[in-house]
């Protein structure tokens, strides 16, 4: 069976970028028990975008979506949802969502190559 991955590709504006780090930093642990999960990563862009990528590797298509249609994403999303609000009254801002825009970008995983 071939892996599914997907990215969310998240346009964050000039100096949310450590907001939205932290947002994702406390959503650790929702995501790695669900069943068909392969493997995250958060990617920060270095150079010539305010595009971060949220990378996750899937078993399948099903598990994915089983993912979004889940209670543990309502979860994590919820809570992101509160830390802005909670943000956004703590430093005087509006605290609202640390990223501007979202879409999510799917691949199959036709060629895999770890170092040896």
């Amino acid at each position: 069976m071939t892996s599914v991955v997907k990215f969310n590709v998240l346009t964050v504006p000039e100096g949310e970028g450590s907001t939205l780090e932290e947002r994702f930093a406390k959503r650790a642990g929702l995501v790695e028990n669900q069943e068909g999960f392969e493997e995250f990563q958060l990617l920060r862009p270095v150079e010539g975008t305010d595009k971060y990528l949220v990378y996750t590797r899937w078993r399948s298509e099903e598990d994915f979506q089983n993912w979004v249609n889940g209670q543990d994403f309502r979860k994590g999303h919820a809570r992101a949802a509160a830390d802005a609000k909670k943000d956004g009254h703590a430093h005087g801002g509006h605290g609202g969502p640390a990223a501007t825009n979202s879409e999510i970008w799917g691949f199959e995983v036709v060629q895999h190559v770890k170092a040896g």
